[in-house]
């Protein structure tokens, strides 16, 4: 199995020098890929919307400036997002980004994209949140295009581009990966159609979980792909939301067995948290990075 680390915007706390302390370490521990999680802004509850799933005032490094960052001090370690709201963000640029992280990296990079939830990002963004999964799927389509074609004229009912170029391109091409997040339906035939790969949040139910990637599977199969050829990832655990939840990684045996089943599940990744390890107890860089140590051992041992 392979392992990613989702990489914890608290750690800024501690410094610039934290930061690029702990990305060399997850690399040189040893994980496959380290993830950046994406949020722009998060709102407070008003008299017409309810709060929003995490605190207004959690900390969360911009994604894609981070990844640059890590790119800058790391050698091997893949390195993406998990996922990148794609809709609220103009996906000319975000493919003018990819491929320039992309070439710094030295062709490591790999774009985990998902529709998001909050209604009122959308709004501070000036996008619209009523059609962001039909953008979504055709922003992906143009991401493609601009990495992969010399002139470029795309023609969408979202977005337009008239004899166009972008350079240079990507080292990874049109095959720089694209995976997607949810668990929904729409986001299940999502991933069949036009993903190189699924996010997928935690699963409970082992069943539910085999068909999902079921879904996924007659969805590419529909479209003429190769079900074989979609990668499966999937989070250990929820994001921590209570005190049961942050005590999850606490115990490295709650992570082996989660980690057992992810892999008796189907999915050959398996991704962790790094911020509910802060959560869990781990209340430092230096202590982050010594559970991260504690729990690769273990999680190599018993899934390889």
């Amino acid at each position: 199995m392979q392992l990613s680390v989702e990489f914890p915007s608290v750690a800024y706390r501690e410094g610039p020098d934290a930061i690029t302390r702990l990305a060399k370490a997850i690399e040189d521990i040893g994980y496959d890929q380290l993830d950046i999680f994406d949020h722009v802004v998060m709102g407070f509850a008003t008299a017409d919307r309810p709060a929003p799933m995490y605190p207004p005032q959690m900390p969360i490094l911009e994604a894609l400036t981070t990844l640059a960052f890590a790119a800058a001090v790391t050698r091997r370690i893949g390195l993406g997002t998990e996922v990148l709201v794609l809709p609220q963000r103009q996906p000319v640029l975000v493919a003018k980004q990819m491929a320039t992280l992309d070439i710094l990296s030295g062709g490591r990079m790999r774009l985990g994209v998902g529709v998001g939830w909050q209604a009122s990002e959308y709004d501070a963004l000036e996008e619209n949140f009523t059609d962001r999964g039909k953008r979504m799927d055709e922003a992906i389509d143009l991401l493609r295009t601009y990495w992969e074609e010399d002139h470029v004229d795309f023609d969408g009912e979202y977005y337009t581009s008239t004899a166009m170029a972008m350079e240079p391109k990507p080292p990874q091409s049109g095959r720089l990966p694209i995976w997607i997040g949810g668990n929904s339906p729409r986001a299940l035939r999502r991933v069949g159609e036009l993903g190189d790969g699924w996010m997928a949040t935690a699963f409970t139910d082992m069943d539910q979980a085999r068909g999902a990637v079921a879904e996924i599977h007659r969805h590419a199969e529909a479209a003429s792909r190769d079900p074989a050829s979609i990668g499966l990832q999937q989070m250990l655990d929820v994001p921590p939301r209570d005190e049961e939840g942050k005590a999850f990684y606490s115990d490295p045996d709650n992570v082996v067995r989660r980690a057992e089943t992810v892999k008796e599940m189907g999915f050959e990744w398996g991704s962790l948290n790094a911020t509910a390890i802060f959560q869990s107890g781990a209340r430092s860089v230096d202590a982050i990075i010594e559970k991260l140590g504690v729990l690769h051992d273990r999680l190599r041992a018993a899934v390889g």
